[in-house]
């Protein structure tokens, strides 16, 4: 039996409410500025420190193994334990990181620990942060709207904020390897601060269950969400990794004046382009169906063959159209999985389920690698041109699936959640 903690009314002034979701808007920029602000030094750290393209690729992949685990406890343990505990150690945990990443230039042990640390403070943020910003958004301390877009906005204005500022004072700045990861410790511990200031929006509560009955997750059976979601959850860094991280590799001998800053440039027209379509996800998006996923699965299939073509060409004008609408497809694949996991989840596990969305969704950043070690075993058949193809037919499928997930599992959450 759930008893939960009685908490103080909150009485609020009008503008108070309409500003409370900004304080963990800023702190989830902040954080996802950190996650993204290693990937457009990805070229800088193949060349100038002389590591492989599999070793950079793991480097990618590694901060995947501090978000998954952050999001499949932290997200849960948020809904029992309120939003501030879980979400009040991310800002330093991303400066801890981004201070590692500094001192780690040419050391791969010291540059994966500062990446899982990353992950762990962008898995809270997302899981966690995502939750808080959406009930921040809502009544009694809201307007009520936009709180889904919101939190997809935040990340993604971040991953590009990071991107793009990085990438600029690594070519052109001094120190490299250290000053893109300044600015973010400085920016993470100011949002950090900010942060205490917002308000709690879900008190923790005395629970008689133990704690491995939270981490169940029971909207995580429904079948909508495995036959909706699930096939679209990859594709969300999935697009964003193959235009930010396998075509600026592809290009490096084409843009030798700048590569790095061409590498960020790729980042902010991927992120720019999924942050545009993210503010009109809402309107594409209906209650009942799933048009914005079918829009976001259509745009991915699009996006994988223009990379396709891009990667036999080669050139800054076909390589610019293939990261702006992967961009459009990851976006519009982000609020749409979003909105999906609102409707499905409970009131007492929506965190957990965005945790288990996101937790799939990061799967994507294992593309480079898994295209890095196909191009170097099977060099003349795996050509990138070729495996952009097959990931075109592996969309169009997935699309598929969730035109018939959808005719098949209909949007209301029954009573009890149909387990697989």
């Amino acid at each position: 039996m759930r008893v939960q903690t009685a908490s103080a009314p909150i009485t609020r002034t009008r503008p108070e409410v309409s500003r409370a979701w900004l304080l963990a808007a800023a702190a989830t920029f902040a954080i996802a500025w950190g996650g993204n602000e290693f990937t457009p030094l990805l070229v800088m750290y193949r060349q100038a420190d002389g590591f492989s393209a599999i070793t950079v690729d793991v480097l990618l992949f590694a901060y995947v193994l501090g978000i998954v685990p952050a999001l499949l406890i932290g997200g849960p343990l948020s809904d029992r334990l309120g939003r501030r505990p879980l979400m009040l150690p991310a800002p330093p945990l991303a400066a801890a990181g981004s201070l590692l990443l500094a001192l780690g230039t040419s050391s791969a042990p010291l540059l994966i620990a500062g990446r899982v640390l990353s992950g762990i403070a962008l898995g809270l943020a997302m899981a966690v942060g995502g939750s808080w910003i959406k009930e921040l958004s809502s009544e009694p301390w809201g307007d009520g709207r936009g709180g889904v877009r919101r939190a997809a906005m935040s990340l993604t204005a971040g991953f590009g904020a990071g991107a793009g500022v990085a990438g600029a004072l690594a070519q052109w700045a001094p120190w490299p390897g250290v000053l893109p990861y300044a600015v973010n410790i400085v920016g993470s511990l100011a949002a950090g601060a900010a942060l205490i200031a917002a308000p709690e929006t879900r008190p923790s509560r005395a629970d008689e269950r133990p704690l491995r009955a939270d981490l169940a997750i029971p909207s995580a059976g429904h079948r909508r969400f495995w036959f909706v979601v699930a096939p679209l959850a990859p594709w969300v860094f999935g697009a964003a990794a193959s235009a930010y991280a396998v075509m600026p590799a592809l290009m490096a001998d084409h843009v030798s004046r700048a590569p790095v800053a061409f590498s960020a440039l790729l980042c902010v027209v991927t992120l720019g382009c999924g942050f545009v379509v993210q503010s009109l996800g809402r309107r594409i998006d209906t209650p009942d169906g799933v048009r914005a996923v079918v829009v976001a699965l259509a745009l991915l299939v699009a996006g994988m063959c223009l990379a396709a073509w891009a990667a036999t060409r080669l050139s800054v004008w076909t390589a610019l159209p293939a990261a702006a609408l992967l961009g459009c497809g990851y976006g519009m694949a982000l609020v749409a999985g979003l909105q999906q996991v609102q409707r499905i989840a409970r009131p007492d596990d929506l965190a957990g389920l965005t945790a288990v969305f996101y937790g799939i969704s990061y799967l994507g950043f294992g593309i480079p690698v898994v295209l890095a070690l196909g191009s170097q075993a099977l060099p003349t058949l795996l050509t990138y041109p070729a495996m952009f193809g097959v990931g075109a037919v592996a969309a169009a499928l997935c699309l598929a699936v969730v035109i018939a997930g959808h005719r098949t599992h209909r949007p209301a959450l029954p009573a009890p959640v149909t387990s697989l």
